[in-house]
């Protein structure tokens, strides 16, 4: 569950990171570690997230945090990319692992199977496509839990 404190945090963090040109895809604050944790996660849009991103964002949340009194006590910011996601949810993530090996689950059967493996072909509006085998398979969006890189399924 997360902490009561995450939504004012997003909603003071998203403008500050989406004015740097950053895209802020999450928050945690991990009550468990002394002192707190504090953790947002960053996506630039136009390439890797460097350190750089991260220290601008950081500067320029710190004072609005500590002004709007959100979280009581001390804590520890820390403001990182996610790095990759075994999980492809993006549009930039089905174009940029097209090709790759993929697990498509579905909430429900399709074509009398939950689970389908195959090579990235991409997705649309309507479906999720890969190749298996040599033949090409549509699966319906709307029938699709998750997309996962097949190699994560290896432990």
């Amino acid at each position: 569950m997360a902490h009561p404190a995450i939504p004012r945090i997003l909603e003071l963090a998203t403008p500050i990171a989406t004015d740097l040109g950053l895209a802020l895809v999450g928050a945690t604050f991990h009550t468990n570690e002394s002192p707190p944790v504090l953790r947002l996660e960053l996506r630039n849009p136009s390439g890797d997230t460097s350190l750089d991103d991260c220290e601008r964002v950081s500067r320029a949340l710190e004072p609005v945090l500590d002004e709007a009194d959100v979280l009581p006590g001390a804590y520890v910011l820390e403001v990182s990319s996610p790095g990759l996601s075994e999980f492809l949810e993006t549009d930039r993530e089905f174009t940029s692992f097209k090709g790759f090996e993929v697990s498509v689950t579905t909430r429900e059967p399709h074509k009398g199977k939950t689970l389908w493996t195959g090579s990235l072909i991409g997705r649309d509006d309507t479906t999720v496509r890969i190749n298996q085998k040599g033949r090409a398979i549509a699966i319906p969006r709307d029938l699709v839990a998750q997309v996962r890189l097949a190699d994560s399924l290896q432990e």
